[in-house]
């Protein structure tokens, strides 16, 4: 057993998402900080900064380095973060007298941070493939169904006779406007961190902007000033989640309803009862429900975490870690649900 949902071994196959949850394991968090240190030593023997050799010898270590991640854990422990210990066993590994050159200038919370958003890049293009596969499906949905009607549910109460498109509009276009959002969020999103000991990147002297924009490049993310206590681009992609989750939250919520009410809607493959085999239960969308409601929660807490004390927070940083990873799987199994919702739906209308 776990204490997550989204990585539980019997939850999961409801409201988990394996492939966003990937990026989050200890496996690819470890690549994404190697890549950074290496990636690092690069720019910086470019720039004069380090000597060619010494990055060489970083390399030609971290193409086989494998850490201990028992000392790792303890490291943790001890320091709060997991780079202390790994730069500790990546210089052990490159030997002297080039160790002295890892992680040279850099700052825990800057392979910490690059890491974060090398994965987040990843997780959102999965993401944005499953959003538009919930376009294209509820898309589908208005083309076979839309011009069938139904009576409007204003208050809980009948209104008046509508077509399938006037409802399915609700669902399908808040969700072409949250791609044009991340559109735009996405360049604010993907930035590198490198700032160093307090962000002044002291250590570089007057290389340090190019060393930065080198760095940036190679990893195909935006050059931008460091932002150690600057956390407003994460929250706002936290709001984007929940407003995502938010939209298939409705979406799920009204297939509930519609369900219970019988002729307006048909659909297959519902979920079982253990005491009334005749049920069918709206799984799927109880789960859409459940998801958005979730991420509402969770988003106060990447609010709160905006709150950094002076240069850097020890406990505004802790509890990103806690939150944002929990709300990004949540988002992609939404996703997914909807997808497979809005596919079992075989009738709309009459």
């Amino acid at each position: 057993m776990t204490v997550s949902p989204f990585d539980h071994p019997l939850l999961s196959g409801l409201l988990g998402d394996e492939e966003a949850a990937r990026h989050f394991s200890l496996e690819a968090d470890i690549d994404a900080m190697l890549t950074f240190e290496r990636v690092l030593a690069e720019a910086e023997a470019e720039h004069g900064v380090i000597p060619r050799d010494a990055a060489a010898a970083i390399v030609k270590a971290l193409a086989s380095f494998r850490p201990d991640t028992a000392k790792l854990r303890a490291g943790v422990a001890r320091d709060g973060v997991v780079v202390p210990e790994l730069v500790g066993q990546v210089k052990a590994a490159v030997g002297a007298p080039h160790d002295a050159y890892v992680h040279f200038g850099a700052t825990s919370q800057d392979v910490v941070d690059t890491s974060l958003v090398l994965r987040l890049r990843q997780a959102i293009d999965h993401i944005g493939l499953l959003l538009g596969e919930n376009v294209v499906r509820l898309t589908g949905l208005e083309l076979e169904f839309g011009d069938r009607q139904f009576m409007a549910t204003t208050r809980m109460q009948p209104a008046i006779p509508i077509t399938v498109t006037n409802r399915t509009a609700s669902w399908r276009a808040p969700l072409e406007r949250h791609q044009q959002r991340l559109a735009e969020i996405s360049g604010g999103l993907l930035a590198l961190q490198f700032g160093g000991a307090a962000g002044t990147l002291e250590k570089l002297g007057d290389k340090a902007a190019a060393v930065r924009a080198a760095l940036a490049t190679k990893l195909g993310l935006a050059d931008a000033p460091q932002w150690h206590s600057q956390r407003d681009a994460l929250a706002e992609f936290a709001s984007w989640l929940s407003l995502v989750t938010g939209s298939l939250g409705k979406f799920g919520q009204d297939v509930a309803l519609m369900a219970l009410t019988g002729p307006d809607i048909k659909l297959s493959g519902g979920g079982g009862s253990s005491a009334m085999p005749h049920k069918q239960n709206p799984v799927k969308a109880e789960a859409l429900v459940a998801l958005a409601r979730f991420n509402a929660v969770q988003l106060s807490g990447m609010h709160q975490a905006l709150v950094h004390e002076q240069e850097r927070s020890g406990a505004a940083w802790t509890l990103e870690w806690l939150i944002l990873p929990q709300m990004v799987v949540a988002t992609a199994a939404a996703l997914r649900l909807a997808a497979e919702l809005a596919a079992q739906i075989e009738s709309l209308g009459h």
